[in-house]
């Protein structure tokens, strides 16, 4: 199997996971199967290798205005040690990625989708201006991703940091089992949890350390597969699936992010004249009938073509067949029936206000 490695890829084998090629990198989907892992995260704690990400490193005097006129949400309310998910979007409104903004004392770290790292420093390159300075430093940078409600009491035994003292979307720059760390109380999950940016060449350290720490606790590792589902429970969007260059913020839930009122930014423009006229939203949409809608599934309202499925899975945590996808308005309201055309039988479906989970550990 051809594709790029992660430093953590021969832990990876020895664990027994089963390896997919994903973002051009060689990742386990699943070592004890998705459910159970899943459900360990749910309820425990799993531990992610995503040291697939990309990060580029930008500095110098104009570091903050240029991404201020290259991403969509406000960079001026960002205070030092606080991250910021966010998005760059093309002149017309379409998503280049999205992605997470941190804030250090004298630069900016923007972590891109894997799939993206190339076409996300061109984007940068493109629109340079002014005393800047852009250093990909993805090959140099490990991440860890420890989520689940007793990802904390695992962490805080590796570090003298007061980890209830860093807020959702915060970070420090710390200690972790002796290896400078920078922790960041964010993820993809759902569920307490953090992100942990290491150099690459002690990554299998801190790994190794974890699963030793979290032992007590049920900590095992998890791969993509439940990564996945877990995202999905929340509505969180995967670019290439749910938003890309096709997709505009405003219709795709991203709305939130969306800062009109900030002075310019690439996209506002197109942004701006979309407001009053988007004729499509990304919503929850969950089966009535035992089904599993997946990507490109067709939604009808009776024999109306209304929209399609971007995500879908088989919840978990539910046990029930759940899916993202756009639909045309006005079938986006909560409560409006719609029927999936899954392998070519209509299945009820109803559309529900996000997330599909509720009972996530997030906020702990």
């Amino acid at each position: 199997m051809d594709g790029l490695k992660t430093p953590l890829y021969d832990m990876h084998i020895g664990f027994g996971g089963n390896m997919v090629s994903f973002g051009g990198y060689l990742l386990p989907t699943h070592y004890n199967g998705i459910n159970h892992e899943h459900n360990l995260v749910r309820s425990k704690v799993g531990l992610f290798d995503v040291s697939h990400m990309g990060e580029f490193i930008i500095s110098g005097n104009d570091a903050q205005s240029f991404l201020q006129k290259i991403t969509i949400n406000d960079l001026e309310s960002l205070d030092v040690g606080q991250a910021q998910y966010t998005a760059m979007c093309y002149d017309d409104g379409g998503i280049v990625d999205d992605l997470l903004l941190y804030k250090d004392e004298d630069k900016f770290m923007m972590v891109v989708n894997a799939n993206n790292i190339e076409k996300d420093m061109e984007w940068l390159k493109k629109n340079l201006k002014g005393h800047i300075k852009l250093n990909d430093v993805s090959n140099q940078k490990g991440l860890l991703a420890i989520q689940g409600p007793r990802s904390r009491d695992v962490l805080q035994t590796l570090t003298d940091t007061n980890l209830s003292s860093i807020d959702f979307y915060h970070f420090i720059n710390g200690k972790l089992a002796g290896i400078d760390a920078m922790i960041s109380r964010t993820g993809y999950t759902g569920e307490l949890g953090y992100e942990l940016y290491i150099d690459s060449n002690v990554v299998i350290d801190v790994w190794s350390k974890l699963l030793d720490a979290g032992s007590y606790y049920g900590i095992e590792p998890v791969g993509l597969g439940c990564r996945d589902t877990l995202r999905l429970e929340m509505k969180y969007p995967l670019y290439g699936n749910d938003i890309n260059e096709t997709t505009n913020p405003l219709e795709s839930g991203l709305g939130w992010i969306t800062k009109l009122n900030k002075k310019s930014f690439i996209g506002k423009s197109a942004i701006n004249d979309l407001k009053g006229k988007i004729q499509r939203r990304l919503i929850c949409i969950e089966m009535n009938e035992r089904s599993i809608p997946r990507n490109g599934c067709l939604i009808y309202k009776h024999d109306d073509l209304v929209g399609s499925i971007t995500s879908g899975t088989m919840s978990p945590s539910l046990g029930t067949g759940i899916g993202i996808g756009y639909v045309k308005i006005p079938h986006t309201d909560a409560g409006t029936k719609l029927e999936i055309d899954i392998r070519g039988k209509r299945k009820s479906a109803t559309v529900i206000k996000p997330p599909f989970y509720r009972k996530g550990s997030l906020m702990d």
